[in-house]
Protein backbone atom coordinates (compact mmCIF):
# COMPACT_ATOMS: atom_id res chain seq x y z
CA UNK A 1 0.00 0.00 0.00
CA UNK A 2 1.37 3.40 -1.00
CA UNK A 3 0.53 6.44 1.07
CA UNK A 4 0.85 10.02 -0.09
CA UNK A 5 1.87 12.53 2.59
CA UNK A 6 0.63 16.09 3.01
CA UNK A 7 2.72 18.09 5.46
CA UNK A 8 2.47 21.23 7.51
CA UNK A 9 4.87 22.39 10.21
CA UNK A 10 2.74 20.79 12.91
CA UNK A 11 1.10 17.72 11.39
CA UNK A 12 1.45 15.30 8.49
CA UNK A 13 -1.65 13.73 6.98
CA UNK A 14 -1.21 10.64 4.81
CA UNK A 15 -3.69 9.13 2.39
CA UNK A 16 -4.04 5.63 0.92
CA UNK A 17 -6.29 5.86 -2.12
CA UNK A 18 -6.77 2.07 -2.25
CA UNK A 19 -8.54 2.10 1.12
CA UNK A 20 -10.70 5.14 0.45
CA UNK A 21 -14.38 4.43 -0.27
CA UNK A 22 -15.41 8.10 -0.34
CA UNK A 23 -17.25 8.06 2.97
CA UNK A 24 -16.45 11.82 2.91
CA UNK A 25 -16.31 12.31 6.68
CA UNK A 26 -13.18 14.41 6.12
CA UNK A 27 -14.79 16.69 3.52
CA UNK A 28 -17.86 17.23 5.67
CA UNK A 29 -15.89 17.69 8.86
CA UNK A 30 -13.17 20.08 7.72
CA UNK A 31 -13.77 21.34 4.16
CA UNK A 32 -11.09 24.03 4.42
CA UNK A 33 -8.48 21.26 4.77
CA UNK A 34 -10.05 18.45 2.72
CA UNK A 35 -11.30 19.78 -0.63
CA UNK A 36 -11.34 17.48 -3.66
CA UNK A 37 -11.60 20.48 -5.97
CA UNK A 38 -8.23 21.83 -4.87
CA UNK A 39 -4.68 20.67 -5.55
CA UNK A 40 -3.38 19.31 -3.32
CA UNK A 41 -6.73 18.18 -2.00
CA UNK A 42 -5.36 17.94 1.56
CA UNK A 43 -3.96 21.19 3.04
CA UNK A 44 -3.36 20.51 6.75
CA UNK A 45 -1.92 23.96 7.46
CA UNK A 46 -5.37 25.50 6.99
CA UNK A 47 -6.60 24.42 10.43
CA UNK A 48 -5.32 23.74 13.92
CA UNK A 49 -3.55 20.36 14.10
CA UNK A 50 -5.83 19.19 16.92
CA UNK A 51 -8.82 19.76 14.68
CA UNK A 52 -7.16 18.07 11.71
CA UNK A 53 -6.32 15.03 13.85
CA UNK A 54 -9.87 14.87 15.21
CA UNK A 55 -11.36 14.74 11.71
CA UNK A 56 -8.81 12.23 10.40
CA UNK A 57 -9.78 9.85 13.21
CA UNK A 58 -13.35 9.94 11.92
CA UNK A 59 -12.25 8.27 8.67
CA UNK A 60 -13.76 4.77 9.09
CA UNK A 61 -11.50 3.00 6.59
CA UNK A 62 -8.09 4.13 7.81
CA UNK A 63 -7.37 5.66 4.40
CA UNK A 64 -6.44 8.85 6.24
CA UNK A 65 -3.83 8.81 8.99
CA UNK A 66 -1.85 11.54 10.75
CA UNK A 67 1.46 12.04 12.50
CA UNK A 68 2.03 14.97 14.82
CA UNK A 69 5.17 17.03 14.28
CA UNK A 70 4.54 19.42 17.18
CA UNK A 71 4.51 16.97 20.08
CA UNK A 72 0.73 16.72 20.06
CA UNK A 73 -1.15 13.54 20.88
CA UNK A 74 -1.10 10.72 18.38
CA UNK A 75 -4.19 8.65 17.63
CA UNK A 76 -5.15 6.60 20.70
CA UNK A 77 -5.89 2.90 20.50
CA UNK A 78 -9.63 2.50 21.15
CA UNK A 79 -10.68 0.99 24.46
CA UNK A 80 -12.82 -1.64 22.72
CA UNK A 81 -12.78 -3.62 19.48
CA UNK A 82 -15.98 -2.83 17.61
CA UNK A 83 -17.22 -4.42 14.39
CA UNK A 84 -20.11 -2.38 12.98
CA UNK A 85 -22.14 -3.99 10.20
CA UNK A 86 -23.09 -1.45 7.52
CA UNK A 87 -26.40 -1.86 5.71
CA UNK A 88 -25.65 -2.92 2.12
CA UNK A 89 -21.97 -2.28 2.82
CA UNK A 90 -18.79 -3.33 4.59
CA UNK A 91 -17.76 -4.20 8.11
CA UNK A 92 -16.37 -1.11 9.81
CA UNK A 93 -13.84 -2.16 12.42
CA UNK A 94 -12.24 -0.01 15.12
CA UNK A 95 -9.88 -1.19 17.79
CA UNK A 96 -6.41 -2.60 18.32
CA UNK A 97 -6.37 -4.39 14.98
CA UNK A 98 -3.85 -6.77 13.48
CA UNK A 99 -4.56 -8.36 10.10
CA UNK A 100 -2.41 -11.35 9.15
CA UNK A 101 -2.34 -13.69 6.19
CA UNK A 102 -2.79 -17.45 6.40
CA UNK A 103 0.93 -17.91 7.17
CA UNK A 104 0.77 -15.63 10.19
CA UNK A 105 2.58 -12.75 8.51
CA UNK A 106 1.29 -9.36 9.61
CA UNK A 107 -0.32 -7.48 6.73
CA UNK A 108 -1.51 -4.44 8.65
CA UNK A 109 -1.74 -3.00 12.14
CA UNK A 110 -4.26 -0.22 12.49
CA UNK A 111 -7.13 1.20 14.51
CA UNK A 112 -9.61 1.66 11.65
CA UNK A 113 -10.45 -0.57 8.67
CA UNK A 114 -13.39 -1.28 6.36
CA UNK A 115 -13.59 -4.95 5.36
CA UNK A 116 -15.40 -6.33 2.32
CA UNK A 117 -18.42 -8.55 2.94
CA UNK A 118 -19.94 -8.64 -0.55
CA UNK A 119 -17.16 -10.85 -1.92
CA UNK A 120 -16.45 -8.64 -4.92
CA UNK A 121 -13.71 -6.24 -3.76
CA UNK A 122 -10.59 -6.08 -5.90
CA UNK A 123 -8.65 -5.05 -2.79
CA UNK A 124 -9.58 -7.90 -0.43
CA UNK A 125 -9.88 -8.06 2.48
CA UNK A 126 -10.57 -4.31 2.32
CA UNK A 127 -13.73 -2.75 0.93
CA UNK A 128 -13.37 -0.87 -2.37
CA UNK A 129 -17.07 -0.02 -2.89
CA UNK A 130 -17.64 -3.01 -5.17
CA UNK A 131 -20.80 -3.73 -3.16
CA UNK A 132 -22.43 -0.88 -5.07
CA UNK A 133 -21.72 -2.29 -8.52
CA UNK A 134 -22.62 -5.78 -7.30
CA UNK A 135 -25.94 -4.50 -5.91
CA UNK A 136 -25.16 -6.20 -2.61
CA UNK A 137 -28.13 -6.02 -0.26
CA UNK A 138 -28.23 -6.75 3.45
CA UNK A 139 -29.99 -4.59 6.01
CA UNK A 140 -27.28 -5.22 8.59
CA UNK A 141 -29.18 -7.16 11.22
CA UNK A 142 -27.35 -9.72 13.36
CA UNK A 143 -28.15 -13.34 12.61
CA UNK A 144 -27.87 -16.23 15.04
CA UNK A 145 -25.00 -15.49 17.40
CA UNK A 146 -21.86 -17.35 16.35
CA UNK A 147 -19.51 -15.53 18.70
CA UNK A 148 -17.68 -17.99 20.92
CA UNK A 149 -15.66 -17.46 24.10
CA UNK A 150 -12.06 -18.62 23.95
CA UNK A 151 -10.77 -20.30 27.13
CA UNK A 152 -7.86 -17.84 27.26
CA UNK A 153 -10.15 -14.84 26.82
CA UNK A 154 -8.75 -14.00 23.42
CA UNK A 155 -6.65 -11.05 24.51
CA UNK A 156 -7.03 -7.33 24.05
CA UNK A 157 -5.77 -7.23 20.45
CA UNK A 158 -8.21 -8.06 17.69
CA UNK A 159 -6.55 -10.44 15.24
CA UNK A 160 -8.14 -10.89 11.83
CA UNK A 161 -7.14 -13.62 9.40
CA UNK A 162 -8.82 -13.69 5.96
CA UNK A 163 -9.19 -17.39 5.24
CA UNK A 164 -8.17 -18.64 1.81
CA UNK A 165 -11.45 -18.90 -0.13
CA UNK A 166 -13.21 -18.58 3.21
CA UNK A 167 -14.36 -16.27 6.00
CA UNK A 168 -12.67 -13.68 8.15
CA UNK A 169 -11.45 -15.39 11.32
CA UNK A 170 -11.51 -13.00 14.28
CA UNK A 171 -10.03 -13.59 17.71
CA UNK A 172 -9.75 -11.25 20.66
CA UNK A 173 -12.28 -9.24 22.64
CA UNK A 174 -15.00 -8.29 20.13
CA UNK A 175 -18.29 -6.45 20.06
CA UNK A 176 -20.35 -6.84 16.88
CA UNK A 177 -23.07 -4.24 16.32
CA UNK A 178 -26.04 -4.25 13.97
CA UNK A 179 -26.38 -1.46 11.42
CA UNK A 180 -29.16 0.21 13.39
CA UNK A 181 -27.12 0.05 16.61
CA UNK A 182 -29.95 -1.67 18.49
CA UNK A 183 -28.27 -5.05 18.94
CA UNK A 184 -24.78 -6.21 19.83
CA UNK A 185 -23.01 -9.49 20.52
CA UNK A 186 -19.88 -9.93 22.62
CA UNK A 187 -17.29 -12.68 22.50
CA UNK A 188 -13.72 -13.54 21.68
CA UNK A 189 -13.78 -15.71 18.54
CA UNK A 190 -15.88 -15.91 15.39
CA UNK A 191 -15.92 -16.34 11.62
CA UNK A 192 -17.53 -13.58 9.56
CA UNK A 193 -18.83 -13.95 6.02
CA UNK A 194 -16.86 -12.26 3.28
CA UNK A 195 -18.31 -14.04 0.24
CA UNK A 196 -21.72 -12.37 0.48
CA UNK A 197 -23.71 -15.60 0.35
CA UNK A 198 -24.24 -16.48 4.02
CA UNK A 199 -27.83 -16.80 5.18
CA UNK A 200 -26.73 -15.93 8.72
CA UNK A 201 -24.92 -12.65 8.10
CA UNK A 202 -22.65 -11.27 9.34
CA UNK A 203 -21.49 -14.75 10.38
CA UNK A 204 -20.14 -17.42 8.05
CA UNK A 205 -22.43 -20.42 7.49
CA UNK A 206 -20.26 -22.29 4.99
CA UNK A 207 -21.95 -20.83 1.92
CA UNK A 208 -18.58 -19.91 0.42
CA UNK A 209 -17.85 -23.61 -0.13
CA UNK A 210 -21.21 -24.34 -1.75
CA UNK A 211 -20.86 -21.28 -3.98
CA UNK A 212 -17.24 -22.21 -4.79
CA UNK A 213 -16.28 -18.64 -3.91
CA UNK A 214 -12.66 -17.72 -4.40
CA UNK A 215 -10.82 -15.02 -2.50
CA UNK A 216 -8.20 -14.42 -5.18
Amino acid sequence: MTRKAYRSEKITVSFDVERCIHFAECVRGLPEVFDIDKRPWVQPYRSHPDRVAEVVIRCPTGALQFERRDGGAEEPIPDANIVAVAADGPLYVRGDIEITDSTGTTVLEDTRVALCRCGESMNKPFCDNSHRQANFRDVGLLGENRLAARPDGGGRKLRIVPGVDGPLILSGEIEIRSADGKNAYHGTKTALCRCGYSMNKPFCDGSHARAMWRSE
